[in-house]
C-alpha cells in the first residue's frame, strides 16, 4: 500500500477533493500557507494497483505540471473504507502486484547513478572479472559481478521506451555502450599490465582456463542468461522487489565476456576477442529486449492515448531493431555451437572405436591409458595462439601400456587411423604412444 502527498494548485481544490470522493478514498487535507500558489495538501492511502489509475485522473483535473506529487510505502492502514477501495481495485493479474506507471519511471531514473560513479564501478568490476578469469576463480567472478551497476541503466532504456521519455531512454543506450567499452577497455590495460610484468606466467594456455575458455567460444545456451535477466530485471523493478539479486544476475550475462574480451585483446588473440565481444553485445541486446517486452506484457503504456500510439512505433521499431541484431548475432553462437555439438559426438565416437579395437583377441597384451584430443590447428594449439570457432578436432593421440610380451604394435596405429578418419569429415592425425607397464 502506498501513501500518496499532493499539493492542490489554487482554483483546483474542489476538483481534486470531488474526484477523491468519487473514488471513495478517504484523506486529509491541510492548508498551505506558504503564500505560494497552493491552496492545500491532501494525504490519501491507496492500494498499489490503484496508485496508477488515481493519479492519472488527478493529472487529468490538471495537477501534473502545477503541483508535486509524493508516493511513499506505507505499511498498516486501518480503515473500512480503505478496505473497500482495495475490493474495488482487486484484479486477478499481474497488475495487482506491480507499482504504478509513475513510480516506475522515478525509480528506473533513480537506479543510474551519475556517470563518473557508474565508470568507476564498472571499471572496478571488469578488473576484478579479469582477475577472477586469470585465476580461473568463480568465487572472484561472482564478486565482480556483485559490485557491477549495469542494471539500471538496462532497465532506463527499457522503462524510456514505454513512458514515452525519449531522455531516459537515450541515457540508458549511452550507459551501457560506454560501460561495457570502458570495461573492454580497462580489462585489456588491466591484462596487458600482468601480462608484461609476469604477473601471469607467460607460457599460460588461456584456452586451457575453463572460465575464459567458455567465452573465447561462445555457447548458444548462453543468450538464455541475457533473456531471463532482462525478464527478471523488469519483474523486480515493476512489482517492487528489490533488483540487487537480479542486478548480478544481469552483470554475470556482461561483465565476464567483456573481461574475457579484454584478455583476448592484451594476448593479441583475434578471434577469441570477437567471440567475446559478440557475447557482450548479444547479451545486452538481449537483456533489453526481454526488459521491453515484459514491460509492455505487464500493461505499461503512457497516459493519453495520442501519446500509446507514438509509444506502440517506437516500440514496435526498438524490438525489431533488437531482434535482428540478436537474430544476427545469435547465428555466430548457434554456428559455435553446433560446432560444439559435432566435436563433442565426434569424441564420443573416436572413444569408443578406440575401445572397441583394443578390446579385440590380438590386442589382448595392451591397455588403454588416456585419449587426448585437439581442436584447430596442432602448432597454434600448442602456442595457444588462437581459438578455432570450428571446434574440428584435427589430431589425437592414444596412450597404451604393454607388457613383457610387446606383439604388433604397428598394427594397432594403422586400424585405429583408419577407423577414426571413416569417422571424422575432415583429415585427423592419429598418434599412438606406447609406455611399458611392469607388474610386480
Amino acid at each position: 500500500m502506498r501513501l500518496v502527498q499532493v499539493t492542490i494548485p489554487a482554483g483546483k481544490r474542489e476538483a481534486v477533493l470531488g474526484a477523491l470522493d468519487g473514488e471513495g478514498i478517504d484523506y486529509v487535507v491541510t492548508d498551505e500557507t506558504s503564500g505560494r500558489e497552493y491552496t492545500g495538501v491532501v494525504y490519501f492511502p491507496l492500494p498499489d494497483n490503484a496508485v496508477e489509475p488515481v493519479l492519472d485522473m488527478l493529472e487529468e483535473l490538471g495537477l501534473e505540471d502545477q503541483s508535486y506529487t509524493v508516493v511513499v510505502d506505507a505499511n498498516t492502514v486501518v480503515s473500512r473504507q480503505f478496505d473497500d477501495l482495495e475490493e474495488k481495485y482487486a484484479t486477478d493479474d499481474t497488475d495487482e502486484e506491480r507499482i504504478s506507471r509513475q513510480e516506475l519511471h522515478a525509480e528506473a531514473s533513480d537506479m543510474t547513478p551519475t556517470f563518473p560513479v557508474y565508470a568507476t564501478m564498472t571499471l572496478i568490476s571488469a578488473v576484478v572479472a579479469t582477475a577472477g578469469l586469470l585465476l580461473d576463480s568463480p568465487a572472484v567472478v561472482v564478486g565482480s559481478m556483485v559490485i557491477a551497476p549495469l542494471i539500471g541503466p538496462a532497465l532506463a532504456a527499457s522503462v524510456g521506451t514505454v513512458t514515452d521519455d525519449d531522455e531516459l531512454f537515450w541515457t540508458g543506450v549511452k550507459y551501457q555502450a560506454l560501460g561495457l567499452g570502458l570495461a573492454i577497455a580497462g580489462a585489456a590495460v588491466f591484462a596487458w599490465l600482468l601480462k608484461t610484468a609476469q604477473i601471469v606466467p607467460p607460457g599460460v594456455e588461456l584456452a586451457a582456463i575453463d572460465e575464459i575458455s567458455e567465452r573465447f567460444t561462445p555457447d548458444l545456451l548462453l543468450l538464455a542468461v541475457a533473456l531471463g535477466a532482462g525478464v527478471a530485471g523488469v519483474l523486480a523493478l515493476s512489482t517492487g522487489i528489490s533488483v540487487a539479486i537480479v542486478g548480478v544476475m544481469i552483470a554475470a550475462a556482461l561483465i565476464p565476456p567483456a573481461a574475457a574480451a579484454g584478455i583476448a585483446i592484451a594476448w593479441g588473440l583475434a578471434l577469441p576477442a570477437i567471440g567475446a565481444t559478440v557475447l557482450v553485445l548479444v547479451n545486452t541486446v538481449s537483456v533489453n529486449l526481454a526488459g521491453l517486452v515484459t514491460l509492455w506484457y505487464t500493461g505499461y503504456r503512457p497516459r493519453q492515448w495520442f501519446e500509446t500510439d507514438a509509444v506502440e512505433r517506437k516500440l514496435f521499431r526498438n524490438v525489431v531493431v533488437f531482434t535482428t541484431i540478436v537474430l544476427v548475432l545469435s547465428a555466430f553462437l548457434g554456428a559455435v555451437t553446433v560446432s560444439s555439438h559435432q566435436a563433442s559426438t565426434l569424441q564420443q565416437g573416436i572413444d569408443e572405436d578406440i575401445e572397441t579395437t583394443l578390446e579385440q583377441a590380438e590386442y589382448d597384451h595392451l591397455t588403454l591409458l588416456e585419449v587426448e584430443s585437439e581442436v584447430g590447428d596442432e602448432t597454434a594449439y600448442e602456442q595457444g595462439a588462437i581459438v578455432d570457432f570450428t571446434q574440428t578436432i584435427s589430431h589425437v593421440t592414444v596412450t597404451v601400456g604393454y607388457g613383457a610380451d610387446e606383439g604388433e604394435r604397428g598394427a594397432l596405429a594403422d586400424e585405429l587411423h583408419e577407423r577414426i578418419n571413416e569417422r571424422a569429415d575432415e583429415e585427423v592425425s592419429v598418434q599412438v604412444q606406447f609406455i611399458e607397464i611392469e607388474e610386480r
